[in-house]
């Protein structure tokens, strides 16, 4: 009796009779168009129930899907950062360099998931591993800032709670004005701008985090002005009064719509707090971050 139920059972683990059949016995191609429902997290779970997932799971039609459609735009930034570090980032599975013409979709989904420097490393891209929505942050190195040659106002802080590793810190200013822009081909889609800043000096004592604060003052008298502007006219405005002091904070500055993957925009963003009768200081500047709208952050505040 033994041997007749362990005959009744499918080659991967599940059941089946006589002239039945089972869940490995479904084509890739129907497979497949189950998948396209999922979201890329999800599509590699599924991938270890049996071979039949396994297959469709790598499927080229699968992951075109779930790429940009500009991806090989995208793919081509990451071959020439690949290239400029030696390879160390081009390795996925087989070794091969970020192409799109040698690599399966799976394997581009994959590598423009990890960040991507340009522009001499002072940006990065990187796509969300979960919906594919591209991010790209931008350094205050990448960034015009008033004064930062002085280093009576302005020094160069490294620190690891930077992705760059370093941030802008203001001891002292009476104007304060910091602005960048950026020429990309964004995804078409809505996109979310926000400053990155902290009040307080970061640095750790006896293996803990700590927050110098003897030089934060001046940003309860007025509030700090936030802008952006695209190449196809679209504006946005806001302000804040800059608080929490060791913590954290990404601003929101505004939204804009992409409309076009195939079209360079020019995104310009601007923060400034120019009331002089009064000094500011005690504020890092680490970067500017694009996210797509409605992306859910779990690792700072949110001020809106």
């Amino acid at each position: 009796m033994g041997a007749g139920a362990s005959s009744m059972m499918g080659p991967e683990g599940y059941g089946r009779g006589w002239g039945q059949t089972s869940l490995g016995d479904m084509p890739e191609s129907c497979v497949a168009a189950v998948l396209l429902y999922l979201d890329p997290p999800e599509i590699c779970k599924v991938a270890r129930l049996n071979r039949a997932f396994r297959g469709a799971a790598s499927a080229d039609c699968v992951w075109a899907a779930k790429l940009p459609a500009n991806y090989r735009y995208l793919a081509a930034l990451a071959a020439a950062a690949d290239d400029d570090s030696g390879g160390d980032g081009a390795t996925e599975g087989n070794g091969s360099r970020c192409s799109s013409a040698a690599m399966i979709k799976k394997e581009i989904y994959a590598r423009l998931c990890r960040p991507t420097p340009f522009d001499g490393g002072t940006k990065e891209f990187w796509m969300e591993k979960n919906k594919g929505g591209l991010c790209i942050s931008i350094s205050s190195k990448a960034m015009a800032i008033t004064g930062i040659d002085d280093r009576r106002y302005w020094s160069h802080l490294s620190t690891e709670e930077s992705r760059f590793h370093h941030v802008a810190y203001l001891q002292q200013i009476w104007w304060l004005e910091v602005a960048g822009e950026i020429d990309f081909c964004f995804p078409a889609g809505s996109y979310s701008l926000f400053f990155r800043l902290q009040l307080g000096r970061p640095h750790k004592y006896m293996g803990r985090r700590v927050y110098g604060c003897e030089s934060i003052h001046g940003w309860n008298i007025k509030p700090t002005r936030f802008q952006l502007s695209t190449s196809d006219d679209q504006q946005a405005t806001s302000q804040y009064y800059l608080n929490e002091p060791g913590n954290w904070i990404l601003y929101h500055v505004g939204d804009f719509v992409v409309s076009s993957s195939d079209q360079l925009t020019n995104l310009k963003f601007s923060m400034m707090q120019i009331d002089c009768t009064h000094t500011k200081g005690g504020l890092c500047v680490d970067s500017v971050f694009i996210y797509p709208k409605g992306h859910r952050h779990e690792d700072c505040t949110i001020c809106k």
